[in-house]
């Protein structure tokens, strides 16, 4: 087994031995919680794409209000780096663990570069997010910590329901908006919990499906640069991806909004009805040029958004500053795994697409005619008794 050890300075525990690849096999991006064999130990692998990055840094937090993080550990550019992957493994870290990564590297927009070597950035990949966004005087946006999660759930037998779509009545609703009013009589108003409550009312109205507007997490605070503006209710101004909204979760425990929806989906499973998600892919809550950095911008923009190949400004067919890169392998990538990440760990049973035609769109905002991204997910196998459903326009005008 390739095993290459060294051992970097952090800041707080003096020295940390550490394997840069815990396994031969090639790991998926993000935090993978290694549980210890004969041949293993326990800990986390953190795995990041960062063409572009001269260094990559692990920050770790111990609570979600930490400031600043209470250990660094700076990837080795030799044993650290394959090829654009940055992957290192941290034994002794477990689920639970908060962390940032910062990257440093060229900062020269007009060539697509937006580094920031005091960012701290969400991982595109994460699984959940702690805490919120947290301000100082010094101008540094601290976003919420991405979590280690443990996916597993006693999901007690469920299985997803593949109703007829000819069959299918939808019912949408906000999370929040749902059971937030007190006439809604729930213990748990405008959370996951809250949902399970009103099954029998759902049934009473002869549903099949509900159709969840956005859960991933996003920020309730809307961004002008690096002041504040105003709050976002809705959820369409995106963070991470794979992550569920932790506003919706009775418990502050870091990922318990992980439990929370897996327990509201086998409710509602049980009830005879499917879950569908309003996914937000086309853009992120990073904005235009003048918006913040807290993820991808900062590990690399001129891959995961779609700029304009002489200013490197940022193309809008969202209207909401910026547009993803849908169509370049990596996001493509990033994208698939974030739908089967949602079908295989949540027992999602569709998804209805925001502003689909910019899936449609090359890194020029050209649509094609056969989009890779598109041909991915109606070819993936995993996906296939998935219901799909489009929003068939965007902003370009």
């Amino acid at each position: 087994m390739a095993k290459v050890c060294h051992t970097t300075q952090n800041h707080s525990h003096g020295q940390r031995s550490l394997s840069s690849l815990q396994f031969d096999a090639p790991l998926p991006y993000g935090a993978i919680l290694q549980e210890g064999g004969s041949n293993r130990a326990d800990g986390v692998q953190f795995v990041v794409f960062s063409r572009h990055a001269t260094a990559m840094r692990l920050l770790l937090y111990d609570t979600p209000e930490d400031g600043e993080p209470v250990e660094v550990i700076s990837f080795d550019p030799t044993h650290d780096r394959w090829g654009d992957v940055w992957s290192i493994f941290v034994p002794g870290l477990k689920h639970g663990q908060l962390y940032h990564f910062q990257a440093d590297g060229p900062f020269d927009p007009s060539a697509g570069h937006r580094f920031d070597p005091t960012a701290r950035l969400v991982d595109p990949y994460a699984k959940a997010l702690a805490g919120h966004f947290l301000h100082h005087d010094d101008r540094i946006i601290r976003p919420p910590k991405s979590v280690v999660v443990d996916d597993r759930f006693d999901w007690q037998g469920d299985r997803h329901l593949r109703h007829e779509l000819a069959d299918t009545i939808i019912y949408e609703l906000h999370i929040r908006g749902f059971t937030a009013s007190p006439s809604s009589g729930v213990a748990h108003p405008g959370t996951y919990l809250g949902v399970i409550e009103k099954i029998p009312y759902l049934k009473s109205l002869g549903v099949t499906a509900v159709e969840l507007m956005p859960i991933h997490e996003f920020p309730r605070e809307s961004f002008d640069g690096n002041r504040r503006d105003h709050e976002n209710y809705w959820g369409y101004d995106p963070i991470a991806f794979f992550a569920p909204h932790q506003g919706y979760a009775t418990s502050n425990q870091p990922g318990g909004q992980v439990t929370e929806l897996k327990e509201m989906v086998r409710a509602l499973h049980a009830a005879d009805i499917e879950v569908i998600l309003d996914v937000v892919l086309n853009h992120t809550a990073e904005g235009s040029g003048d918006g913040p950095t807290f993820s991808m911008k900062g590990l690399e923009n001129s891959v995961y958004y779609m700029l304009d190949n002489e200013s490197g400004d940022y193309h809008n067919f969202s209207g909401c500053g910026n547009t993803v890169n849908a169509n370049h392998p990596v996001v493509r990538e990033l994208i698939c795994h974030c739908l089967r990440h949602w079908v295989h760990s949540y027992h999602i049973d569709g998804f209805r697409f925001d502003l689909a035609s910019i899936l449609s769109r090359d890194r020029n905002g050209i649509i094609i005619e056969t989009p890779p991204l598109i041909e991915s997910i109606t070819e993936d196998q995993t996906l296939a008794d998935t219901k799909l459903i489009a929003e068939a326009w965007d902003a370009a005008g």
